[in-house]
């Protein structure tokens, strides 16, 4: 599996947590976190495309 698949799938794994808790604080820790998996998957799918220019 391709890396920034496996970071979306633990984005949306996050989310998934995120949505179920009942703890706020912890749904927002796990918001924030799927926020930044998508962001790092985001970095990482540019770098291959740069890459596959070359």
């Amino acid at each position: 599996m391709k890396m920034a698949k496996a970071i979306r799938q633990q984005a949306a794994t996050a989310e998934r947590v995120a949505a179920s808790s009942v703890d706020a604080d912890v749904a927002d820790q796990m918001k924030s976190l799927a926020h930044a998996f998508r962001a790092q998957a985001e970095i990482i799918k540019k770098k291959q495309k740069k890459k596959k220019k070359k």
